[in-house]
């Protein structure tokens, strides 16, 4: 029975000394009975064992990350009982004694950097709008519309560059035998409307010289063609067209239809696209500020009603006497060919 309690006694002083941390611990436990020595060692073990496990337990949760997920920190900052559990943990984490000094620091620094500046994450970023692909559209030129200011000026320059008005079929096929009248230059660039009578498919040589430097523009900007509505009319034939024409001109008076002379043709806007149509009038425009043409956009009849000047084309430079004398004698050597008048696609180069 006294054996038993001493063994017992033992026992509890070694528990305590254990779990107070003593260094006699283990100099009691040698001087212990024989027989109770491997349970008082077995007793160390444990206790050390359960005091290693506990301090593990305690460095884990002071390692543990100071900064919440970026989830948990926008909440804390978006909603007030959020952010009253946040400060509460950060709290706790901050009082929590560390093993480590240093990591003891870095977590305190961690700490007051999310406590002075909320998480980059939790603050909203501005919308971003996709880019337009939508192009701007061309500005088209507005409607070269005609006028009675602009009619009378046709007819004040016709007659001062002396253009006679045709009468007849007559008269018009005497000024195209002495080519006053050229053929309107027809070309994969420019058509002629099929219903006008051959004799009908002529103008002026200037008139014609316009006509090859509109159409060769167009083919090259739109890669097509245009057409020629009408040309040289007669007076005969301008009285016959005012009776079915409403639209049409006097074929006498002081103001008449300027395609009497043969320096008006008209430009057929059927067939032509929307882009044409603006292109033609940005063509056409400077011209006729330049006081070169003279433009009447039509829409019952849907033409571009266009009376070209002798301006158009430059006169060219007088010769020297010496080339005109030279000249002379080459075409009086016997033999010498007669030189052929420069054309451009049956056209004189000069022209009253």
């Amino acid at each position: 029975m006294r054996r038993t309690f001493l063994m017992v006694l033992v026992q509890v002083s070694l528990f305590l000394m254990a779990a107070a941390g003593s260094p006699a611990l283990h100099a009691q436990a040698e001087t212990a009975a024989p027989h109770s020595r491997a349970r008082a060692y077995a007793a160390v073990r444990h206790t050390h064992r359960h005091a290693a496990r506990h301090t593990t337990t305690r460095r884990t949760s002071a390692h543990a990350s100071p900064c919440p997920a970026p989830h948990t920190a926008a909440r804390a900052v978006n909603y007030p009982s959020s952010r009253r559990r946040h400060a509460a943990t950060q709290a706790s984490i901050a009082t929590t004694p560390s093993p480590h000094p240093q990591a003891a620091s870095e977590q305190a620094d961690a700490s007051a950097d999310t406590a002075a500046d909320p998480t980059p994450e939790a603050t909203p970023q501005p919308f971003a709008r996709p880019a337009s692909l939508s192009r701007r559209r061309a500005v088209t030129p507005p409607p070269m519309r005609g006028s009675l200011t602009s009619l009378e000026r046709q007819n004040d320059k016709a007659e001062a560059e002396g253009l006679e008005r045709i009468e007849d079929e007559e008269d018009l096929s005497d000024r195209i035998a002495r080519k006053f009248l050229v053929p309107v230059p027809v070309s994969a660039a420019l058509a002629i409307n099929g219903n006008l009578p051959e004799h009908h498919r002529y103008c002026r040589p200037w008139t014609a010289r316009f006509l090859s430097d509109l159409a060769r523009a167009h083919a090259i900007q739109f890669h097509g063609s245009l057409q020629v509505s009408s040309a040289v009319r007669t007076v005969e034939y301008q009285k016959r067209l005012i009776e079915v024409n409403g639209n049409a001109a006097a074929a006498e008076g002081d103001i008449v239809s300027p395609h009497l002379t043969g320096a008006t043709i008209d430009i057929a806007k059927s067939g032509l696209t929307r882009q044409e149509i603006g292109w033609m009038r940005a063509w056409l425009i400077p011209l006729q500020d330049a006081g070169k043409i003279d433009v009447e956009e039509e829409f019952q009849q849907a033409c571009f009603h266009i009376t070209v000047y002798k301006t158009y084309v430059p006169p060219r430079p007088p010769s020297s006497p010496s080339r005109a004398r030279t000249a002379q004698q080459k075409r009086s050597q016997p033999g010498a060919r007669q030189p052929i008048p420069a054309t451009t696609a049956g056209i004189p180069a000069q022209g009253r």
